[in-house]
């Protein structure tokens, strides 16, 4: 059963009928479906972003490395990434709502775990599973977006709530994040399960059921399994280089099994019946430059937080709060251009209010190799935040469009799958790079490799959209 928009339900919930004036005005039951499905998101956002700004806290208590520390993130993303195309073709199989509801109660549970576990081991392991079953519900929630509302105007607009509230959990997450580890960094693993239980409950009584399966449900495990063990160990290497180098046995080893794993994954994809991604979906070109380009942006997005938390936290002894406040304008650009992309999008199109967001990265980036030994807020940290609001805000929304958009309704989820995949993917493998180009130590100069990191990483996303629109 679907919750879709059609001119003769809005007439059935007693609304008027549509006319050129207000033809994307939606009955309420729309909305609160809307707000379902970004909640959902919204919990991601918040818990990724949470943790980012309590690391240099948790680093201190358990006296482990920046390398080490630094999969805290990288375990929930990664996970979450792995799992998204797994998520999306279990959504399209077993039932959108089902696995929505199945997700966030494990979700809920795995949270509480972080608050009684005293070996930072486990602690990364509880994130690994947490981003598991996010891998499940974010694609989920996505894929019930994208089949409830038609591909054009309602669709831009949807996406751009939808956004909204993803970039409004990562950039409030910051916030809240500093506020509770100026506190107890405990609490950043209390708060995500309240949130998952209302969603959880609001799904099971606004929307409807899924419509029965027929025939057997054979979802693809190997795929899943070698493309999971692939990308993790593909992270895992490239993390590894801050101690191992990248000459070394080790890391030339580890990626050639990964590069191994990932060509597995190709060839059960092609032979199995009912593949983790139909290799055909990549023949749609806007898809491909979507995936590309997210995973490249997030990927920079991720470095540049982790950067801004050595050099202000590590490095200058500033709380999490107060790190947290330097990226406040971004938080409130995305609060401003938020309830504006859809019209956006409709009014000058999707691909010049993407170009635009990609190129705000640029000059943000290029403001933090200014970085100094006294951090220097008014020229460089604050204008910078307010740019990297303003490429987070616009560049997402028009990603998440420009991938989904001419794909069948049964395959929403597979697309949903890989736009988040690329971007959780993209975001672990930068933070690794980003890793991996810095010097352990607490000196100034080990970050300005990082940073020529994500300025490449920015350069990039932009050449993956110029050579599509050519093409």
């Amino acid at each position: 059963m679907s919750v879709g928009l059609t001119p003769s339900d809005e007439r059935a919930v007693g609304d008027p009928p549509v006319g050129r004036s207000d033809a994307l005005k939606w009955p309420p039951r729309l909305w609160v479906a809307l707000f379902i499905f970004s909640g959902v998101i919204l919990l991601d956002g918040l818990d990724i972003s949470m943790i980012a700004v309590a690391i240099p806290e948790i680093q201190a208590e358990f006296g482990i490395s920046a390398v080490t520390a630094q999969w805290l993130v990288s375990a929930y993303i990664l996970a979450f990434g792995g799992f998204l195309l797994l998520g999306g073709r279990c959504a399209d199989l077993f039932g959108r709502r089902r696995v929505l509801v199945a997700g966030l109660g494990v979700f809920a549970v795995v949270s509480l775990f972080g608050t009684v576990t005293n070996d930072p081991l486990l602690l990364i392991v509880s994130r690994f599973i947490k981003g598991m079953t996010a891998g499940f519900t974010g694609p989920a929630a996505m894929s019930l977006l994208t089949t409830t509302f038609p591909e054009g105007p309602h669709r831009n607009k949807a996406f751009g709530i939808f956004n909204l509230f993803e970039a409004s959990g990562y950039s409030s997450g910051l916030i809240v994040g500093g506020l509770l580890a100026g506190l107890d960094w405990r609490y950043i693993f209390v708060l995500p399960a309240p949130i998952a239980v209302l969603l959880m409950i609001a799904a099971l009584r606004f929307l409807p059921p899924d419509p029965p399966r027929t025939g057997r449900l054979r979802p693809d495990i190997a795929g899943a399994v070698t493309l999971v063990a692939g990308m993790l160990l593909f992270v895992f290497t490239v993390a590894a280089t801050a101690d191992a180098g990248w000459s070394s046995l080790r890391t030339i080893g580890g990626l050639a099994l990964s590069a191994l794993l990932l060509l597995a994954f190709v060839l059960i994809e092609r032979r199995v019946a009912e593949p983790l991604i139909r290799l055909g979906i990549f023949r749609n070109k806007s898809l491909v430059a979507a995936n590309v380009s997210a995973a490249l942006l997030y990927g920079g997005a991720m470095g540049f937080q982790f950067l801004m938390a050595l050099y202000l936290q590590n490095l200058h002894g500033w709380k999490p709060l107060h790190m947290a406040l330097v990226l406040l304008p971004a938080g409130l650009m995305v609060v401003i251009l938020g309830p504006k992309l859809g019209a956006l999008m409709n009014r000058f199109g999707v691909n010049r209010v993407l170009m635009v967001g990609l190129v705000a990265f640029v000059p943000c980036y290029l403001m933090m190799l200014r970085i100094g030994p006294t951090p220097d807020l008014w020229t460089v940290l604050l204008p910078a935040s307010l740019l990297w609001g303003i490429g987070f805000a616009l560049s997402i929304s028009a990603l998440m469009v420009t991938g989904t958009n001419g794909v069948a309704d049964e395959e929403q989820g597979l697309a949903a799958g890989l736009l988040n995949s690329a971007l959780q993917v993209g975001g672990a493998c930068g933070l690794a790079v980003v890793t991996a180009a810095i010097t352990p130590g607490t000196e100034l100069a080990m970050l300005y490799p990082g940073v020529v990191v994500i300025l490449a990483l920015a350069v990039l996303t932009l050449l993956a959209q110029l050579i599509n629109r050519r093409g």
